[in-house]
């Protein structure tokens, strides 16, 4: 919940998404992949008016009382459960469940009004790359107008690389994966079957086992990917506790 909290190691992050909004048009609903829900499967959020998970320990008091009384969208909610579906992917949506600070923490910097109809989508627990992507694929035959898909995450999670003095050797391996995930998901001169196969392969770029000891974090970026099987238009930077991160667009 830091952002929310206005800490001083997390303002250019809040920037970042504070701009996005000036870039996009305005979506008439929003649909969240977060790292921070995993299930035997895609599971969908199908309240018409979800509750927030506080999913985190430790944190001032205030961070327990943050509002986002963003509707739910049931419709379409069924929507990409019928899609996921259709498409061969194991789906069912959960009536009951909230959303998680993945949500109710970027959404509240980028759309404060809270009016926008959202949807949260689970990670698979198999965290499996190419699984994503396939569900990106599938959200990207759903028939829906001016739907924004957010893949929330982060491109640098390491939490004891967080909470540990810098060294040079941290700076070079943030810096090198950094450097390889904005090239891969920018670069022009990529066929998407080549794009696609390098994402799979995350792993062996460099910096990535030490920026990512769990890949939960980056996971719902190959969703995004899959989404739009393009190259992406841009990249935000920032740094977050002294650790550099990128924001990409498609």
């Amino acid at each position: 919940p830091m952002p929310l909290l206005n800490d001083p190691t997390h303002v250019e992050l809040i920037a970042a998404l504070k701009k996005i909004p000036q870039k996009i048009k305005t979506p008439k609903s929003i649909i969240v992949v977060s790292a921070h829900w995993e299930e035997a499967g895609f599971i969908i959020t199908g309240a018409k008016q979800p509750e927030l998970i506080y999913d985190y320990y430790g944190f001032p008091r205030e961070s327990y009382a943050i509002k986002y009384p963003a509707p739910g969208n049931p419709d379409l909610a069924d929507l990409i459960h019928k899609t996921l579906t259709d498409e061969g992917l194991t789906a069912a949506v959960d009536p009951y469940r909230g959303f998680d600070h993945g949500v109710f923490v970027p959404l509240k910097l980028m759309y404060p009004e809270a009016n926008i109809p959202c949807v949260q989508v689970s990670l698979n627990r198999n965290l499996d790359a190419r699984s994503h992507i396939q569900l990106g694929k599938a959200l990207a035959k759903l028939n829906v107008e001016d739907c924004l898909i957010i893949g929330s995450g982060l491109s640098f999670h390491n939490l004891r690389a967080f909470f540990s003095p810098s060294t040079a050797e941290m700076a070079r391996l943030n810096r090198e994966f950094e450097s390889w995930l904005n090239k891969t998901c920018c670069t022009r001169e990529l066929s998407e079957n080549e794009r696609e196969n390098i994402l799979v392969q995350w792993q062996l770029a460099p910096g990535a086992q030490f920026c990512h000891p769990r890949p939960e974090h980056l996971i719902p970026l190959h969703v995004c990917y899959g989404v739009a099987q393009s190259s992406a238009k841009e990249v935000l930077h920032s740094k977050i506790m002294g650790k550099e991160s990128s924001c990409i667009i498609w």
